[in-house]
């Protein structure tokens, strides 16, 4: 068993366990995150703006992708089932 193999099995445990939690919680800590973003936002008064907002999504990301463990949430393809869908547009002839 290499290095890599013995820091997955000795992570895994805890992983599971911040999957739950983020299930649990994830509101919780989304909404921490929009109160933090807004507090550096309002200490940098605005300046750096465009780069928290960037942060802010792929916190809120990493927590749904913690939330959804793989066979028991939504499928993995980077859609979003409650999303709203786009009809098809008809092709068209040329």
């Amino acid at each position: 068993m290499g290095l890599l193999d013995n820091m997955k099995a000795k992570l895994g445990p805890a992983k599971d366990k911040v999957s739950d939690l983020a299930r649990q919680h994830g509101d919780k800590v989304t909404h921490g995150i929009d109160k933090a973003a807004k507090a550096v936002d309002e200490r940098t008064k605005g300046k750096y703006s465009d780069k928290i907002h960037a942060g802010t999504g792929k916190a809120k990301e990493a927590v749904d992708r913690l939330a959804h463990k793989e066979g028991t949430g939504p499928e993995t393809d980077g859609t979003d089932p409650a999303a709203p869908t786009r009809p098809q547009e008809p092709p068209t002839a040329s």
